[in-house]
């Protein structure tokens, strides 16, 4: 099974991270399968390849509660479902 999830990168108490589509039986820092996205919690930016992230959600992907919320303020969901018109939790 393919998961969404962050990876940690930068320095201490300067964390960046990435985005990437990895395996659930690899750790944090493992190797990934793509590398979809970017996000700096420190100055509050956010980069994400739209088309990948969609690609690997219709073949299954399961996003981890904070990739999840990321995506969710970026408007992915809605990309996702676009005849759907109720709200996502």
């Amino acid at each position: 099974m393919v998961k969404l999830r962050l990876k940690r990168c930068g320095k201490k108490q300067r964390a960046v991270y990435r985005i990437v589509a990895i395996d659930v039986r690899s750790r944090r820092e493992g190797r990934d399968l793509r590398k979809v996205g970017f996000y700096d919690p420190i100055k509050n930016q956010t980069y994400l390849n739209i088309p990948v992230i969609l690609y690997f959600l219709e073949q299954g992907a399961q996003p981890t509660g904070t990739v999840q919320n990321i995506s969710k303020k970026a408007g992915i969901f809605i990309e996702l479902c676009p005849n759907r018109q109720t709200k996502f939790n």
